[in-house]
């Protein structure tokens, strides 16, 4: 696979980056950690080279000055929010963040519940929270923020929010998802130090938009893609331009607080450190980009990606039409169809020609693998299978499993558990090639291509069930799927 991007130098510069920052404020900064920490692959997918948990490696370096605290939104807990990429909803991928930092020895101080308005769902979680030992405190909606700055930073605004205690130079804060009111709690403890005469400071640390880049860059425009259900806009940063007369790209919800921003820190210490949101951010991924054009093809594919995503979402009932057409903006921004997905012709052509769904598989090196349904696999199944052969350098008419071996798991699934499909999903034609593999050399040269299939794309012409989806993502594969079923009916069982 192509690298686009240094990791290395990332982990190096954006460290120093931050403990400069600190510095500036003596040693004591609350930073707003946006993106996800543990498992980014959105930055990985559009930056080739960067490794889903570099944010955590530099935080690493910093790791006896940190402690972290978690924000979360009461109105994500009250609707049951999903994390898209992990299938679990935000109040478990708290507790999940909260079960990674102790592992790696972080200090994670305690929760903050954002917009909270009593909601009976927050308020149990909350419970939840303290019954496990968990600092807990509350952060509530104010109604003219981030418009009305007298309204904000006074007690009826900030001052109504309880304020947290921290005891180390950098204060992390960080969530398990968009919207869970981040910055507005970095601002929050600003004030409350403030009122404590403390003396604190305030820096972003946001992967995305990359402000050194062009405006629609197609990095950029992936970064909208992917926030397109929360209605973010990159943008140029006006102040940016104003101040230094530079283009900097910033996004709407930074340029609307930078005001608030501005004026929390005229009355702290009767200037604004910033002239930009550009300048109270800390990233420098766009410094680390060490191939543009691979960068580049990459966040293509991810606007497709999202593009068909929004299809799936919109068919499942859990999308948007207004989505859809902000996708088919961006493709018209980055110039792309979705002709440059390969994969999706491959798997409709082999279903034309096979008469039933069928699927695809596209390497790095951009050999193309298809699988078709027939009565012992799915169609997914047997392009993972095809796959792998090719990956082993075995013959295609080479048997991995007999159809011996995979009739007892047929008759298990229909007759004894009370599946309708007798064909084996992608979880159960690996284990049963995991059970060859103990005996049979092909086999077990086909399993250890597995690692392989990281960052490979796929496409289904049918919409694949839960847990051919799971495990097609868990092997690292790139997947999209035609938003149609298989059958008409108004029930699925595998």
């Amino acid at each position: 696979m192509m690298t686009g991007f240094d990791n290395n130098l990332y982990i190096k510069l954006q460290s120093e980056r931050i403990a400069a920052r600190m510095a500036q404020f003596h040693n004591k900064l609350y930073l707003e950690l946006g993106g996800k920490l543990f498992d980014d692959k959105h930055a990985s997918r559009v930056l080739p080279g960067f490794l889903p948990d570099s944010k955590l490696k530099m935080l690493l370096e910093l790791r006896e000055q940190i402690e972290i605290i978690i924000t979360i939104s009461a109105e994500s807990i009250a609707k049951n929010k999903v994390r898209g990429d992990l299938g679990i909803t935000y109040d478990q991928e708290l507790l999940r963040l909260m079960d990674a930092f102790h592992e790696l020895d972080f200090y994670v101080s305690g929760v903050i519940i954002t917009h909270y308005n009593a909601q009976t769902a927050a308020e149990k979680f909350r419970q939840k929270l303290t019954s496990l030992g968990i600092n807990t405190y509350l952060h509530y909606n104010i109604d003219s923020y981030p418009r009305d700055v007298e309204k904000i930073v006074n007690d009826e605004g900030f001052g109504k929010n309880d304020y947290f205690p921290t005891s180390r130079p950098l204060v992390v804060i960080t969530a398990p998802g968009g919207g869970s009111g981040k910055m507005a709690a970095c601002l929050s403890q600003l004030y409350h130090e403030h009122q404590r005469g403390n003396i604190a400071g305030y820096a972003k640390f946001e992967t995305f938009p990359i402000w050194n880049k062009p405006l629609r860059h197609p990095i950029n425009l992936a970064y909208e893609a992917a926030t397109a259900d929360l209605d973010d806009i990159n943008m140029i940063d006006a102040f940016h331009l104003e101040a230094y007369d530079i283009q900097a790209v910033t996004y709407n919800r930074d340029a609307e607080v930078f005001p608030v921003l501005g004026a929390i820190f005229e009355r702290i210490q009767d200037h604004c450190p910033y002239k930009s949101p550009t300048e109270m951010g800390v990233n420098m991924v766009g410094d680390c980009i060490i191939d543009d054009e691979v960068c580049q093809e990459a966040a293509k594919q991810e606007i497709l990606r999202r593009f068909y995503q929004a299809h799936l979402d919109m068919r499942l009932g859990r999308g948007s039409a207004d989505v859809i057409h902000k996708l088919e903006i961006l493709m018209q921004h980055a110039a792309i169809t979705t002709k440059e997905r390969r994969v999706v012709a491959a798997s409709m052509e082999r279903q034309v020609a096979t008469g039933h769904p069928a699927a695809a598989i596209q390497l790095p090196c951009g050999t193309i693998i298809t699988g078709k349904t027939s009565d012992l696999l799915g169609a997914m199944s047997a392009a993972l299978i095809n796959t792998l052969k090719v990956l082993a350098g075995i013959d295609h008419d080479t048997h991995l499993i007999s159809p011996q071996a995979i009739q007892p798991i047929q008759i298990l699934k229909t007759r004894y558990l009370g599946g309708i499909n007798p064909r084996l999903h992608t979880d159960e034609i690996l284990i049963a090639l995991s059970a060859s593999a103990s005996e049979d050399p092909n086999a077990h040269r086909a399993m250890e291509q597995l690692p392989r299939l990281i960052g490979c794309e796929a496409h289904s012409s049918v919409i694949l069930s839960a847990i051919d989806e799971k495990i097609i993502r868990r092997l690292g594969i790139n997947l999209t799927c035609e938003p149609v079923y298989e059958a008409k009916r108004l029930y699925y069982k595998s």
